[in-house]
């Protein structure tokens, strides 16, 4: 209307407020709908965290219903360790970022997301927009990438990895150990840019990138170079590794170190080769030289040889020039003269650091200028017993501190050097060695049968005889068991003497083995031979003292003739070590001249061994028991002796006396005893388990038996096995053991007392018995040879003797046990003088165990007297 003023209010109307209420939410929802299809999770969060929106892909990462997650904290499902650091970073603080947060979804499954926190836009002032990626696959393989690492670097090898075009992309740890490289070095170079050097053979590297670039996986062993240019021998193991998809491949490089292995397999393979092929030590020298260089180029190696008067004479020095060779030929060693002779003058290793400015050179500066020597280090080479044979020298060809493996590999060199240059020494005395007998210097066996061959060959020309003559020491092996071996050494020296002084210009004599010695007398009838064997032994019977001791030996011979005993040296020798055994058999100190009887006898003796040996192992020896009566109450049995038998299907029953020596003689004593031991404690645990009252089995060892370290644990094994206790087994040795009283033995001895087991000294009184043997012996029983028993009657040397035997056991608190009681007048005389155990044919003899049971039934049911 016309003059009137139309005025507008500040205030909005409720209507202009609904308006924007409507726009804002209408704005929101757009918002909203935009970001449902975002390819990233999205939550939008007011300031208290709590979830106001999300989209699809935000609410597939934590699997739960929406209800569940709008309105709620998002701290609240988030794992409490990075909960606080994130509302904190990313909310409170206001800023923008990125964060990662460990996430739980519906069913406490654990996945992480990245999250990057934004300002919703300025009319949303209130709200916070979060974007969320899940991660958890990448931090797995990022996991697995670090414990991967960690594996590589744990290793001694160097790992190399390396792309397609076989560039470096990763090293570990242990390649910058070997190397000696940082991996910011190396990355994006070529392995063989930085590892190849002046040595390195650069077609193995070719053939092993053709190789590995083919697919194909390869392994060799290069020479390759430290950051420092110290070269190292590896062994390179190249795999080739394709991509899933196949579409490229990478390569992965091990090298291992294999420097210390190469010199040994080279250096003592090669040379220890030529020394066996015996080739010449000029050639085995320069050999070693050359191994040294091919190992090591920037070496030059160089030996020398000394000889008595002091004057070097070059062996090898491949890479050095003409000059030096000239240079050390006769060149006298001195405390001035170079590295080399001043190392062999001095005895000991010379390190000349630079050999312009050492003192040590000043007379052969033209030759270190011609050659351009740098740091050299020369060591004698001394032969086994220390004298010095020459020198070994390696040779830089710059000045430098000589390397660790360097001098390692000289101490190697040295050592080949000392073989090569004692080979000649050597060579004879193998000779001797090989022909002549290293303690009396005779001819061994090989040289005497050669020389003896050809004086037989002379002698059937000649139609002469010729005598051999084997001669034995008596008792040897007990000098030397007691007196030990130097004593007897030194016997068997003088009898060589004694030997040699005996015989002719024309005679032959040589050493066979042990305590054998062998003569051969050329044109010697028999008479002849017997004169000069009855000299030999008397020359052989003369004392011999040894130390503090006095020896009285003794010897037996056999002779064998040329040609009735055999027309080969091997048949001659033969017949007369039989003769020579008869000739021991009939107590020694004798001769014995072969006869055809013996070869008999000799087969017999094989064939007895034989089965004997066939008899033990088959099960085919018995025991039989001899009982042992108690004197003070004669019906009581104390114990019971088994006694060996052998009853031979052809032969009929074999006595111990013969067999017995026999299995001493061919090494079965040991096994027969061992058996012995074996089936006497079963037959006493069968005897324990029927009821049957035997108070204990006396079992008869050999003097080898109780030297065994293993005798003691046995026993123990034995009666354990057997459920028998010690004190129910007696161990009988003979007093050859008293001869034998070695630690060894003596240990045995005690422990075997000490757990309970009896031990008993068998034929007291008849052998080497003496009263200090017997107190050092641990002995509860004596036993009083039936030779005494059998004399009692009517000898009285015989009662006083066995007086005085059980008047010693009674002293020393031991019981005596007397056998071979085959009379009333003999018990009653042991019983009278108190023999405590008594034992024979008046009672019972050795029987089989079946039979004795019978006659211990027999006793039982006997009146009482």
């Amino acid at each position: 209307m016309p003059g009137r003023r139309v005025t507008t209010s500040s205030v909005p109307s409720d209507v202009s407020v609904e308006a924007a209420r409507v726009a804002s939410a209408r704005s929101e929802l757009d918002l909203l709908h935009c970001l449902q299809y975002a390819p990233e999770g999205v939550l939008i969060v007011d300031m208290q965290a709590r979830v106001v929106a999300f989209n699809h892909t935000a609410e597939a990462l934590w699997n739960r219903p929406r209800a569940q997650v709008l309105g709620r904290p998002l701290g609240e499902l988030a794992d409490a360790d990075v909960r606080e650091d994130f509302l904190a970073h990313c909310l409170h603080d206001g800023g923008s970022g990125s964060y990662e947060l460990l996430l739980r979804d519906y069913d406490g499954a654990a996945r992480w997301l990245a999250v990057s926190a934004a300002r919703a836009p300025q009319h949303y002032s209130q709200l916070q927009v979060l974007f969320v990626r899940d991660i958890s696959a990448e931090r797995a393989r990022d996991a697995r990438m670090r414990l991967l690492s960690l594996a590589l670097d744990s290793s001694d090898a160097a790992i190399v990895v390396c792309d397609p075009e076989l560039n470096i992309l990763y090293v570990n740890a242990g390649f910058s150990q070997v190397f000696g490289y940082a991996e910011s070095e190396v990355l994006g170079h070529l392995p063989s840019n930085v590892l190849a050097g002046p040595g390195t053979d650069m077609q193995t590297v070719q053939h092993t990138r053709e190789r590995v670039r083919a697919g194909l996986g390869h392994q060799a062993d290069i020479l390759a170079y430290r950051k420092d240019g110290t070269p190292l021998w590896a062994t390179l193991v190249a795999t080739p590794i394709a991509s899933e998809d196949g579409s490229q491949q990478h390569y992965i490089l091990s090298f291992t170190d294999i420097t210390q292995s190469k010199m040994h397999e080279v250096l003592h393979k090669n040379v220890l080769d030529a020394l066996v092929r015996e080739q010449p030590l000029i050639e085995v020298a320069t050999l070693i030289c050359k191994e040294v260089e091919r190992i090591a180029p920037e070496l030059m190696a160089a030996i020398v040889s000394v000889d008595g008067s002091g004057c070097l004479q070059p062996l090898a020095a491949p890479s050095m020039p003409a000059r030096f060779g000239e240079t050390m030929n006769n060149m006298r060693a001195g405390p001035r003269a170079g590295a080399l002779a001043t190392s062999i003058w001095r005895g000991k290793q010379v390190l000349v650091l630079d050999p312009r400015t050492d003192p040590l050179f000043a007379d052969y500066m033209g030759l270190v200028q011609h050659v351009e020597l740098g740091t050299c280090v020369a060591t004698p080479i001394k032969s086994s017993s220390g004298r010095v044979l020459g020198s070994f020298a390696l040779c830089y060809r710059q000045v430098r501190e000589p390397l660790a493996w360097h001098l390692r590999l000289i101490e190697l060199c040295v050592h080949l050097c000392a073989l090569a240059l004692e080979r000649e020494q050597t060579r004879a005395r193998v000779h001797q060695l090989a022909f002549y007998d290293s303690l009396t210097g005779l001819p061994n066996r090989v040289m005497f049968s050669a020389r003896a061959e050809q004086a037989l060959a002379a002698a059937e020309h000649q139609g002469a005889p010729v005598a051999i003559l084997f001669v034995d020491l008596d008792r040897f092996k007990r000098i030397n068991e007691t007196q030990g071996h130097a004593a007897g050494d030194g016997l068997l020296r003088d009898i060589a003497r004694r030997i040699g002084d005996t015989l002719g210009l024309t005679d032959l004599v040589g050493r066979q083995a042990g305590d054998e010695f062998v003569l051969m007398l050329p044109n010697c009838s028999v008479e002849q031979a017997a004169g000069v064997a009855e000299r030999l032994l008397l020359a052989l019977a003369e004392p011999l003292v040894v130390g503090q001791v006095t020896l009285h030996p003794s010897a037996s011979i056999g002779v064998a003739m040329f040609p009735d005993d055999g027309r080969d040296i091997e048949t001659l020798l033969r017949h007369a070590d039989l003769a020579m055994f008869r000739a021991k058999r009939e107590g020694g100190d004798s001769v014995c001249y072969f006869s055809s009887d013996m070869n008999r006898m000799a087969q017999e003796r094989v064939a007895m061994e034989t089965a004997l040996r066939d008899a033990l192992h088959r099960n085919k020896l018995q025991l039989h028991y001899q009982p042992q009566l108690d004197s003070q109450a004669p019906h009581a049995l104390y114990g019971v002796e088994a006694l060996l038998r052998w009853e031979h299907p052809n032969l009929g029953a074999i006595s111990p006396a013969r067999f017995v020596p026999m299995a001493e003689e061919c090494g079965l004593i040991d096994e027969l005893g061992q058996w012995v031991l074996r089936e006497a404690c079963r037959q006493m645990a069968d005897w324990r388990l029927r009821g049957i009252a035997v108070p204990r089995v006396a079992v008869n060892l050999s003097a080898n038996n109780f030297a065994d370290p293993e005798l003691p644990a046995r026993v123990e094994a034995l009666l354990a096995a057997s459920g028998l206790q010690p004190a129910d087994l007696a161990l009988e040795m003979t007093e050859s053991v008293m001869l034998s009283n070695t630690n060894a033995v003596l240990a045995n001895l005690r422990q075997l007392q000490a757990s309970g087991v009896l031990l008993s000294l068998d034929d007291f009184g008849t052998g080497y018995s003496s009263l200090s043997h017997l107190h050092q012996l641990p002995v509860n029983e004596l036993k009083l040879d039936m030779s005494f028993v059998s004399d009692l009657e009517h000898c009285q040397t015989s009662r006083a003797l066995t007086t005085s035997v059980l008047r010693i056991g009674e002293t020393l608190g031991m019981h005596t046990v007397a056998e071979g009681v085959e009379t009333e007048a003999q018990r009653a005389f042991l019983a009278r003088l108190g023999c405590r155990v008594l034992q024979g044919f008046l009672f019972a003899p050795a029987l089989p165990a079946a039979a004795l049971e019978h006659w211990l039934q027999g006793r039982a049911s006997a009146p009482q007297a």
